[in-house]
């Protein structure tokens, strides 16, 4: 049985309050979402993919110590989530909980999440946000390091590889995605 949107989308109010990093959550859902839709996923995967992304970061404000691994061996699994959305939301912070990213709904969820937060930041930046930007202008703030300085680069890199794209065109996947 698959947990509800609304269901998600309450835990995810109970646990975080930050417009910004709830934003951060909805984006990386879309993105999800589009993935799963493009890979002609059905309905159920669907879903599941959104419900990763939305949910990937639910203990960061309040158990940021202990995030993910909070989420995923207590308020997940108590909510009455898959483990597909449970692993998933593990994988994407291996270096925390031991768990590479592996499975395609994995591999995904470790793509969009820092991407999406940097093209969030990117976006910020410009007066049209999405609606115009152009992937070398995402590539250009990549490489410079003071930008956005806390999102790893590497696991930008690492996530395109992980989805056998490459980094452009993950980058203009996700423009078109936020840019709607």
């Amino acid at each position: 049985m698959t947990v509800s949107r609304e269901s998600s989308k309450k835990l995810l109010d109970t646990y975080i309050e930050s417009e910004n990093l709830q934003k951060h959550c909805f984006m990386v859902a879309e993105a999800m979402q589009a993935y799963a839709e493009s890979l002609e996923k059905d309905k159920t995967e669907i879903e599941e993919w959104w419900t990763a992304g939305l949910l990937h970061d639910l203990d960061w404000e309040k158990y940021p110590d202990e995030h993910p691994n909070k989420a995923v061996n207590e308020i997940l699994p108590q909510a009455g989530y898959s483990e597909s959305v449970i692993n998933a939301v593990k994988a994407h912070a291996p270096e925390r909980t031991g768990k590479k990213p592996e499975t395609e709904i994995e591999r995904y969820l470790f793509a969009c999440d820092e991407l999406s937060g940097f093209m969030n930041a990117v976006s910020l930046m410009r007066p049209n946000g999405f609606s115009d930007m152009k992937v070398k202008s995402v590539r250009k703030k990549l490489k410079d390091k003071r930008f956005a300085e806390n999102v790893p680069r590497d696991d930008i890199y690492q996530g395109a590889e992980l989805i056998d794209k490459s980094l452009a065109d993950h980058i203009q996947f996700l423009i078109s995605v936020f840019g709607k």
